[in-house]
């Protein structure tokens, strides 16, 4: 199924939303996984919990001591408690306001200088004491051994322990075992290692669910079910999930029902997918930050438009106060203020959160407001069409705008017009330019002005070490605020650096993505083929050759006779070209040539046996009931696997039988080129992860994981081949009779869920059901339509049992060809 044309050209609304701010998240098309429903997130959560709760403990006796310690003037074991602190729970309310004190975040940043010389030499001596690190920033999360210690405590100590499987394997050859005993042993100890991978794993995703993913900041609780909350626009992503178990970790700390887990059948970059099309183009009123990354990443130009009306909007420097108490205080007077004057306030936050905060804040003072979040986002284009009305409050999450345009009324325009309040300055300046963009529009009138805090997220991360200075030179108190050019242009450096670094994260996920962007091409182009069947034949012949190939290769060097013979009956069905004496003297060319020959020729021959075979039932079923039936499915199997092959009547009578070998191969190859590439993106984001370590060797990751994923792809195209091949060589028609005939049914590729992955192509297609191989029957029997909840009558063919289940329940029964449905 292609669900897709040709990318011919594409015009994009709000274009630096949709290939700048998205592109850190790959696109993930994922569908169930075997056993997807086994975890063990409830049994570790008293675990995760107990530790969590310890290390806030921890983190507020350091804290408390840090401020005994500085107090007293020892600013280096003070420091080196703050540190801790920070490293532990960087998140902490106290000690976000602690950090706004005057110098108090410079000894913080002095002491941290300290411990991350050298690589980080010392950082051990915070670290050791912690239950577990945080790094905010990259956000991971690292167990500590006396972490480790405190989640053992109840189980035996090695329970979170990863197992050293090169030296247990080692050991395991020099305990003089039975071959029997080792090969017990062997799969014991790679069981034990895979589950204890995947505990650790778990472990790891319940920390970071508890440590680093706020309530209301990232998703929200909606229904009994965790959504998550686009952080640029402060929608609820609908249908979207986190990957990796993150979601299911969130949905066990919030008690609700833990959904089971997906697996990725397909993945591509936003950058990767809009680079498919020839033509590319876009809109928006702030790409001129990015004009280089537009350039760099798209080859795309950015050309400024004037406005059609000079822009009369006052947009005023940042307020900057120390604290949030502060700034919303002074938020709650502004908005009061404006009110009282008739003009229409629009307020940004940055989270649900602080809108429900200021929410409260604003009804203790009985001023009449709209909230329009992620919780509330039903009520939009309403509560916008009011917008402009005098003295008209509302409270927006990272909504405001993205095209919306907020119409004044003449009395709101002579009170002078839509004044914007932002409550915290975003990552991204764009998006604060967004806001900016709501006032002012079509030459109105109208006002910006931001409030910022030390405590805020932004400042915090990257930039209030410079303006706390600046602060404390100009001896700042509590309560007191700052406006100064110079403030706002260190508040415009921080976001720049934060676009430096996200920029850094989309340009390093699309030097991974352009090596599996290669691969997706080869894999897509000829999946395309097999789906359209244009160069289905030869894609056929190719891999007969390759397959001859990569045997020959195996064998001819070693001169090895016997297992050249074995390899060749198993995958082709054949008998050796050569015999013994000539496989010995021969070259290695030489004999590709002939193995793929006689290879190709008996292929040919065993498809002619099978049309032979089946074009007579297919015959007699067209004549007989063709008013009845548009298509058939005719079982075909190598004897352990079947499969329903699916084909147009007519156009097999037709073409003499050969359509239904055609689409034999057609199903065959998308069903083993979508299994196979579903594993190869396992096996290439266990080689991500793993290759990480590289940089301790002194080696680069991206060059050591271009050459593993090639070597990965190889062995892809090399198994898919010779499973291709050993299938098409073995097939056979389990019967000949033609007592009755099915209905052959095309069904939709089931939709498959849509993942987003924190840090993460669209495709994938039908897969053909395998079965284990059949008893003999009757391959074709006569099946009206029904849903999948009628009540149907099934019976096997061999033992004559009859049962009586829902239609849905008995499509398993019938694809195992075992049994038919019956009518009364």
């Amino acid at each position: 199924e292609l669900v897709q044309r040709k990318h011919h050209f594409a015009i994009v609304d709000e274009v630096d939303s949709v290939l700048i701010d998205d592109a850190r998240t790959p696109l993930i098309i994922s569908g169930p996984t075997p056993k997807g429903d086994l975890h063990e997130f409830n049994e570790l959560k008293p675990h995760v919990a107990k530790l969590v709760t310890a290390q806030k403990q921890l983190v507020q006796q350091a804290l408390n001591d840090a401020k005994k310690l500085i107090a007293g003037g020892d600013t280096t074991e003070g420091g080196k408690q703050l540190l801790r602190a920070h490293r532990g729970l960087p998140k902490s309310k106290a000690l976000i306001k602690f950090l706004s004190q005057d110098g108090i975040r410079t000894v913080l940043q002095k002491t941290e200088n300290f411990y991350m010389q050298e690589q980080s030499k010392n950082m051990h001596i915070i670290d050791d004491e912690l239950y577990f690190v945080i790094d905010e920033k990259n956000n991971q999360i690292d167990l500590t051994d006396k972490g480790i210690d405190l989640i053992s405590g109840d189980t035996e100590r090695d329970f979170f322990l990863m197992l050293d499987i090169t030296a247990a394997l080692s050991e395991l050859e020099q305990e003089g075992l039975t071959k029997e005993d080792k090969i017990r042993r062997k799969d014991e100890i790679l069981h034990n290692f895979t589950v204890k991978s995947e505990r650790i794993h778990s472990m790891n995703q319940l920390i970071k669910a508890y440590a680093l993913f706020e309530k209301d900041v990232e998703y929200v609780v909606m229904e009994n079910k965790v959504k998550i909350v686009d952080e640029q626009t402060g929608r609820i992503m609908e249908g979207r999930r986190y990957s990796d178990g993150l979601h299911q970790a969130l949905e066990a700390k919030e008690n609700v029902k833990i959904e089971a887990a997906t697996q990725t059948y397909a993945t591509i970059t936003l950058q990767n997918y809009f680079r498919m099309y020839h033509k590319l183009a876009g809109m928006t009123g702030t790409a001129e930050t990015e004009a280089g990354e537009f350039w760099d990443i798209y080859k795309l130009d950015v050309v400024a438009i004037p406005t059609n009306r000079p822009i009369a909007r006052d947009d005023k420097d940042d307020l900057v106060y120390k604290t949030r108490r502060e700034k919303f205080n002074a938020v709650i007077e502004e908005i009061e203020s404006l009110t009282s004057a008739d003009r229409p306030v629009l307020v940004g936050t940055t989270s649900v959160e602080i809108s429900e905060l200021l929410s409260r804040s604003l009804k203790l003072r009985k001023i009449k407001h709209n909230v329009l979040n992620a919780k509330l986002h039903q009520k939009e284009a309403e509560i916008v069409s009011e917008a402009g009305k005098p003295g008209n409050v509302n409270i927006a999450t990272n909504m405001a705008g993205r095209g919306t345009d907020i119409k004044l009324s003449p009395e709101a325009k002579a009170a002078g017009g839509l004044a914007i309040i932002g409550t915290e300055r975003h990552d991204s300046r764009r998006v604060d330019r967004q806001l900016r963009g709501r006032a002012g529009r079509q030459g109105d009138p109208g006002s910006s002005q931001f409030f910022v805090s030390l405590e805020d997220e932004l400042m915090r991360l990257f930039g209030s070490e410079r303006i706390a200075k600046i602060m404390d030179r100009l001896g700042h108190k509590e309560g007191e605020v700052i406006q100064h050019s110079m403030v706002s242009k260190s508040i415009e450096r921080a976001q720049r650096k934060v676009e430096e670094n996200n920029f850094g994260m989309r340009k390093h996920l699309l030097e991974y993505d352009d090596v599996m962007n290669a691969q997706r091409e080869v894999i897509y182009k000829r999946r395309r083929a097999a789906l359209y069947g244009e160069r289905l034949a030869v894609d056929i012949m190719n891999a007969i050759y390759d397959t001859a190939e990569s045997i020959v290769n195996q064998y001819i060097d070693i001169r090895d006779f016997d297992s050249f013979q074995l390899e060749l009956a198993s995958v082709f069905s054949i008998e050796s070209p050569v015999d013994e004496e000539t496989f010995k003297k021969i070259n290695a060319q030489e004999l590709i040539t002939s193995l793929y020959d006689k290879a190709f020729a008996y292929y040919k021959e065993k498809n002619k046996r099978i049309t032979d075979i089946a074009f007579p039932v297919i015959k007699d079923v067209y004549d007989k009931q063709k008013a009845t039936f548009k298509t058939i499915a005719v079982p075909i199997t190598d004897g352990r696997k079947s499969m329903q092959i699916v084909t147009n009547l007519e156009q097999a009578v037709k073409s003499q039988g050969r359509q239904l070998i055609l689409d034999f191969e057609k199903a065959l190859t998308l069903a083993l080129i979508d299994d196979s590439w579903k594993n190869h993106l396992r096996d290439m984001d266990d080689l991500r992860q793993s290759v990480r370590g590289a940089v301790y060797e002194q080696k680069d990751p991206l060059l050591i994981y271009k050459f593993e994923s090639f070597e990965l792809f190889k062995q892809m195209i090399d198994k898919v081949n010779r499973e291709m091949i050993s299938f098409l060589f073995k097939a056979h028609l389990p019967t000949r009779d033609a007592s009755a005939v099915q209905e052959g049914k095309r069904e939709r590729t089931p939709q498959r869920n849509l993942q987003t992955s924190r840090s993460g192509e669209f495709g994938g297609g039908a897969e053909s059901n395998q079965t284990t191989a059949p008893p003999p029957q009757k391959p074709i029997v006569k099946e009206k339509k029904y849903g999948r909840n009628d009540l149907v009558n099934v019976q096997n063919l061999t033992t004559g049992e009859r049962k009586q289940m829902k239609y849905k329940q008995a499509q398993l029964l019938i694809e195992d060809d075992a049994w038919v449905i019956v009518e009364e």
